[in-house]
């Protein structure tokens, strides 16, 4: 590294952070952003400076947004009485590409930062008659799926989960989007 300039070793670095990213991918990009393409480079370093500023945590599902409540929370016509509980906000933009899904969402990274009212409220609030879950097949997403069917039970809703064809232990950014739709398509009561 004591060849390269500073500015480039730090970039290369900061580019290494980046998931799946690794030491030759890092230098490759870093040298094509710093030599062969400067205004894409500045471009990408706007964007990513405008996300990091204005994104924020939608404060009815926990998905990413512009603005307090996100667009989807915001559509009325998203309210078809299904909610689909998945683990990251990203999975909501798997979700949506796929084109399958026309509920609402709410996210749940883990049991431990899970808030039970807020999702019962939402719940209440959009008269939610069926929740998806949309989890890696996985015994700690097993646990919370039984966990959340035990504590709203009495609310008389449906809970059903996304059909397997979803590998155990794969994210659902793993996922073609034939099979996210199949799995959609093929849920399953719990």
């Amino acid at each position: 590294m004591k060849a390269l300039p500073e500015n480039f070793a730090k970039l290369i670095e900061s580019l290494e952070k980046l998931p799946s990213i690794g030491r030759k991918s890092a230098t490759r990009l870093a040298y094509f952003l710093a030599f062969e393409d400067k205004f894409s480079a500045l471009q990408i370093a706007h964007n990513i400076e405008v996300c990091v500023r204005e994104l924020c945590v939608c404060e009815e599902c926990l998905g990413i947004s512009s603005k307090p409540i996100c667009e989807i929370c915001a559509t009325p016509i998203r309210n078809n009485g299904e909610i689909c509980i998945v683990a990251s906000p990203r999975d909501i933009f798997l979700l949506e590409e796929s084109g399958e899904f026309n509920g609402k969402y709410f996210v749940i990274t883990s049991l431990e930062k899970l808030d039970l009212k807020a999702l019962e409220n939402k719940i209440l609030r959009d008269k939610v008659k069926e929740v998806i879950f949309a989890l890696s097949p996985t015994l700690g997403n097993d646990s919370l799926m039984l966990y959340l069917e035990d504590k709203l039970s009495y609310l008389g809703i449906q809970f059903t989960k996304i059909a397997q064809g979803v590998p155990t232990g794969v994210s659902l950014e793993n996922i073609d989007q034939l099979s996210i739709v199949r799995a959609l398509q093929a849920r399953t009561k719990i």
